[in-house]
This record gives structure tokens, sequence and C-alpha cells, in this order.
């Protein structure tokens, strides 16, 4: 027969194992997050990197003037990038004017059940669905369907508010306007999915003792529900500037690719991923070293937005 004594050690032996296997699994997946983190990590300097060596030539030539020319002429070898940096961020700025008013409504709506929930189901899916449309359809969208719609609307506006210089020039075919219009549909999707995701996610608590204490079903949407999920939807329009940024296909077929700053917003106008587009398959020497410093100066703007985003989230919700 085993003695207790042998028995009990052969049950702690056991037990020690089982203890121990845990903790080597939870510090193998420690050391493979990490490394997965630092490896993330290094393919952002990589690229950095890349970009900075490719666009050296380019910013010992022309240094900060880089940024207030806006010469792009390839056959005298002289560059500038005034014109895209206006035309990306104006036409992201005015994407998020139209797109976050109705991407916030939107997300409201889908989240406070106005409607069955059979019903709102496949209508928060179908504005999800918005997300998977390439960039290039939106584009081919815009020019044969939406500018041609919208065009008689916009020769109104010039014709009623023309001494506006917003509105001065006549409107074109391939515009600054009608291209932030598209930019702001593609962005929807990305204000509504988060959007509705921070409210929903909100405690019930508050809609009941917002109710408990008198408030009507819009005070209450507008005095606590949004307030309480602004980090949410504020990381959300920090998401979708980031897309408007960076968007290439549907800007470069639809906003004129004109290289000049131009105040009136009906008039062709350019931005830094649809000029890197147009011009990457056939330039060489310091043209390809200038379309490298104008990339490098859109990571810049993105990586910008980016820390901003972090900034404004984190302090609200220590607010919160």
């Amino acid at each position: 027969m085993t003695s207790p004594t042998i028995s009990n050690q052969e049950t702690l032996i056991e037990s020690s194992q089982k203890f121990h296997a845990p903790r080597l699994i939870d510090r193998l997946f420690y050391w493979l997050t990490l490394l997965l983190a630092v490896g993330i990590g290094a393919v952002l300097v990589w690229i950095t990197y890349s970009l900075l060596s490719i666009a050296f030539p380019a910013i010992a030539t022309f240094n900060l003037g880089f940024l207030f020319s806006q010469v792009w002429n390839p056959v005298q070898d002289l560059y500038g990038a005034l014109p895209q940096i206006y035309g990306t961020i104006v036409s992201s700025i005015i994407a998020l004017l139209f797109a976050v008013p109705l991407g916030v409504g939107v997300a409201v709506f889908l989240s406070e059940d106005f409607l069955p929930r059979r019903i709102l189901t496949p209508i928060a899916f179908v504005i999800e669905l918005l997300a998977a449309i390439p960039s290039v359809v939106y584009g081919m969208w815009g020019i044969f369907v939406f500018v041609p719609f919208i065009l008689p609307l916009l020769q109104g506006i010039h014709n009623a508010l023309g001494w506006i210089p917003f509105f001065s020039t006549p409107p074109s075919t391939r515009q600054m306007f009608a291209t932030a219009l598209v930019l702001a549909i593609m962005i929807l999707p990305t204000i509504i999915a988060i959007s509705r995701d921070s409210l929903i996610s909100l405690p019930p608590q508050l809609r009941q003792g917002a109710y408990g204490l008198g408030a009507t079903r819009w005070e209450t949407i507008m005095q606590v529900l949004l307030p309480a999920g602004l980090s949410g939807i504020i990381g959300s329009v920090m998401l979708a500037l980031g897309r408007a940024l960076g968007e290439t296909m549907a800007a470069a077929m639809l906003i004129g690719n004109a290289n000049r700053v131009n105040v009136s917003l009906f008039a062709p106008a350019s931005t830094i991923s649809a000029l890197i587009a147009n011009q990457f398959g056939e330039a060489s020497g310091l043209q390809r070293s200038a379309l490298f410093y104008q990339a490098l100066i859109l990571m810049i703007l993105t990586l910008i937005v980016n820390m901003l985003a972090e900034v404004i989230v984190s302090r609200f919700q220590q607010v919160e």
C-alpha cells in the first residue's frame, strides 16, 4: 500500500504543476504581446525612416519653403506643397461640418429605440455597409451621379451669393465642395458606428435617473447621454478626420487636381493624396523625392490628429 505521506507529496506535485502551467502561459502571452507592440512601433519607425531617406533630397533643396510654395513644375524641378496642404485640410474640415451633426444624430436615433429593434437593426447594418464600399466606387458615383445632381443647386448658390469669396467662381464639375460632400458620406459610417456604441454602452441608470427627475426624452439625450458619451463621440470624429485626410481615389477623381490655392469652394483644388496618386507612377529624381516629402507631411498631419484625439478623449474621461 502507498503511504499517506507519499500520496500527499504526489498530490502537492500535481497541484503545483497545475498552478505553474497558467503562470507559464501568462508569461508567454505577456512576452508575445510585448513583442507585437514593439514590432508595431518598429514598423512605424521604419516607415518614417524610409520616407525621410527618400524625401531628403527635396528637404535639403526646398527646406521649409516647400510648405509655403504654390509652384509644382517638374520641367524646372520646382516644387511646393501649399495648395495640397490647403486642399487636404479644407476638404476634411468641410466634410466634418456635414458629417458630424448628421452622424451623431443618426447614432442617437439608432441607440434610443425610436423605432422597433427589427427595423433599427437593418438600418444600422446598411449604414455600416457604406464603409465597405471602395473609394473608387464613391469617386465614380460622384462623377456621374452626385455632381450632376447638385450642380444646379451650386449654380444657384453662386448666382445668389457670388459676392462672397467662398462662392465667387462658377461651380466646376471638378471642385472642392463636391469632393468634401462625398468625403462626408464616406466618413459617416465611422462616426455613426463608434458614437452609437458609445451611447449604447452607457449605464441604463443614467436614463432612468434623468426620467425619475422629470427630464423629458430630449432633455435626457441632450443634457445627460451626449455629455456622458462625449469621449467616444470625439474619438469617432478624430478617426473620421484621419480617414478624410488620407482619402485618395475619390479625391483624385473629384477634386480637379488644380495646383493653386483658390478661396472659392466651387473651384478645382488638390490634396496631398490626390497629387501622389496622379503623379507617382511617372515621377523620378527630385519630383519623386518631393512626392515623398508630401507623403511625410500627410503622415505628420495624421499623427497630429491622432495625438489630439488621445489628449481630448483622455481629458473627457478624467472629467467623467
